[in-house]
């Protein structure tokens, strides 16, 4: 997006919220990262028994009562607190705007699973009688939950909807909504994305039979994108959500602001249910760049979606060398092997590791990288400690997922 463009037309980031195995609010999130602190763990799930996983800790009571938490989805409550802690870290009271003109637009990977699953269960301890089933399952399950319940819980009366994008979701979230505000549909978006999925033993179960669920003695070991004996992903929960503003009204009003939507892109690779398309991603790579009018030697820090399975990485790994090689200076790093991966909620919290280094100008890196898949070996990947750089302009995010799904994101320093 060209510096050209009026404020009304351009988008900037205000407010952060988010939970992730290693941090409650962006503060401990970054503090994290750059200590190298992973937030795998063991959990013990259906069926399965033990398995690795990243684990949210944030204070579920912090907006929520009791009896709201039971009426609804761990989903829901994610959103809640996200959407909650953007909008407070914005400075936005929202006794003094039109909550009528607020959209929530989130992304997720899947939503529903883990409360069927538990109803299943329920009833077949009584012998699969249905008089057991709660009547509170088809609130919980439809697709638009998790941002309808922090419609509810906020009082917006505005557009709310949810993005079913697989694992690109969390970049998608963040795009409609910088969409939304530029047709005027909005005055506000809360926009990102959020995961529940270490709460359904099906997603293990399935990661499992494709041989692509990660095993570690050492939990925090586990998830190790680029890793020559990586051997899966780590499934995690998680959220983020942004309070998005035109640039005129974060002005008018003197709010922070921590960056600028600069670009983004979406396609299809039309090809596999789950292998990824190195073509097809660089691709995507190539429009986003185009949209945001800028040349791959203009990025100064490539955040991976890489997720630890052997083909995926050196699938993205392609699609970078194309686009990238010998024609960029940007720093590559990957956030999940810290957290897992936090499906819907990937691309948010990997962008949102990332910004924090327009102020201190240090690139988090990727961990457990003991020994380097030559096929993974990227030009400037930062491995095992930050790195000190002279500037950061442009971060850019890249994310995919399952049905070659493909979102990248750009957000620059913001300069008025």
């Amino acid at each position: 997006m060209d510096d050209r463009l009026s404020p009304d037309q351009r988008i900037v980031i205000t407010g952060i919220g988010l939970t992730a195995p290693i941090g409650q609010n962006l503060r401990e999130f970054r503090a994290n990262l750059l200590a190298g602190k992973s937030g795998v763990r063991k959990i013990v799930t259906r069926y399965m028994g033990e398995v690795l996983a990243g684990v949210c800790e944030f204070d579920e009571l912090k907006y929520q009562k009791k009896k709201e938490l039971r009426r609804g989805t761990r989903a829901g409550s994610i959103a809640i607190y996200c959407a909650r802690e953007a909008v407070a870290d914005a400075g936005i009271d929202l006794d003094r705007v039109d909550r009528s003109r607020i959209g929530i637009y989130i992304g997720v990977t899947e939503h529903g699973n883990v409360e069927t699953e538990n109803e299943v269960y329920n009833i077949s301890q009584y012998g699969y009688d249905i008089k057991f089933w709660s009547h509170h399952h088809n609130p919980r399950t439809v697709a638009n939950n998790p941002a309808g319940e922090a419609t509810l819980n906020m009082k917006i009366t505005g557009p709310h909807y949810t993005i079913g994008a697989a694992c690109a979701a969390g970049n998608m979230g963040i795009i409609q909504g910088a969409q939304m505000l530029r047709l005027r549909e909005v005055d506000l978006a809360l926009a990102g994305g959020v995961s529940e999925s270490i709460h359904t033993f099906g997603i293990f179960a399935s990661f499992k039979s494709e041989g692509a669920l990660a095993s570690h003695t050492d939990p925090e070991k586990a998830s190790r994108p680029f890793d020559k004996k990586r051997n899966g992903t780590v499934c995690s929960e998680g959220g983020g959500i942004y309070t998005l503003e035109r640039l005129s009204d974060a002005l008018r009003r003197g709010a922070k602001i921590y960056g600028e939507i600069a670009g983004h892109a979406i396609n299809s690779d039309a090809s596999d249910f789950i292998l990824p398309n190195c073509q097809r991603q660089a691709e995507c790579l190539q429009m986003a760049l185009k949209n945001a009018g800028l040349q791959p030697g203009d990025i100064d820090i490539l955040n991976t979606h890489a997720t630890a399975t052997q083909l995926g990485d050196i699938e993205e790994c392609k699609a970078i060398r194309t686009v990238f090689g010998g024609r960029s200076g940007a720093w590559i790093n990957n956030t999940k092997s810290y957290i897992g991966h936090a499906m819907g909620a990937a691309g948010v919290l990997e962008l949102s590791g990332n910004l924090p280094a327009f102020d201190d100008l240090t690139v988090h890196p990727t961990i457990n990288v003991d020994e380097l898949d030559p096929e993974c070996a990227l030009e400037r990947l930062v491995i095992n400690r930050p790195q000190k750089v002279e500037k950061v302009d442009y971060i850019l995010n890249n994310s995919f997922g399952m049905l070659g799904i493909n979102s990248v994101l750009i957000v620059k320093r913001f300069k008025n």
